[in-house]
């Protein structure tokens, strides 16, 4: 019999849908922090991601449990529509917009593996870290949503399109946007950034 851990999206929730929780428990490991980012980068509150993390998945159990749930093989690009609807009626019952972060709190750069850097090095990838995260605020709410989709939760510009409701041509175009913004920004700001 197959790993449990090695298991597609769809074999565990088949699982779960059997009455085994570790279906659902992996299910959340594997992507939990795509689904948080992706909240935390509209939010920009740690306390209302986790809240709002903790009612998508309440949500996805429960239509799972239903026998509400048909998106095969499409697991993450269908939580994290759901994690937007929720972002979305979060920010309509406060009536509000998001606010900016600032450098502290929750750092989406820190879920990604870098190489280990000497000191000086660490000090640079810092700041190159928080001074990019301050520009992407900068952009425009659709073009800021394409880009964090796409580079911190790694969807396809399909899903992306699935998920905002708009066309694949409409995505790629906020992207392309979205990539010419961030350099005129940073050349603005007069900004050095050194990736390895």
């Amino acid at each position: 019999m197959k790993n449990i851990n090695n298991m597609t999206d769809q074999e565990l929730i088949r699982i779960y849908e059997n009455g085994d929780e570790k279906g659902l428990r992996i299910l959340i490991d594997r992507h939990k922090s795509k689904i948080y980012t992706s909240i935390y980068m509209r939010v920009k509150d740690e306390f209302i991601a986790e809240d709002i993390f903790q009612e998508t998945f309440i949500k996805v159990i429960n239509t799972i449990k239903s026998g509400g749930y048909n998106e095969e093989g499409k697991f993450l690009p269908w939580v994290i529509r759901i994690a937007y609807n929720m972002v979305i009626d979060y920010f309509r019952k406060e009536k509000r917009g998001p606010t900016v972060v600032n450098s502290e709190g929750y750092d989406i750069f820190e879920v990604m593996n870098f190489t280990d850097d000497d000191a000086e090095r660490k000090m640079v990838r810092k700041q190159t870290d928080v001074d990019l995260k301050k520009i992407i605020q900068l952009l425009p709410d659709d073009q800021k949503e394409v880009l964090i989709m796409r580079h911190f939760c790694d969807m396809s510009f399909k899903d992306i399109a699935d998920v905002t409701d708009v066309s694949i041509n409409t995505a790629l175009g906020r992207m392309r946007y979205a990539l010419s913004n961030l350099r005129r920004l940073i050349e603005e700001h007069n900004l050095t950034f050194q990736f390895s």
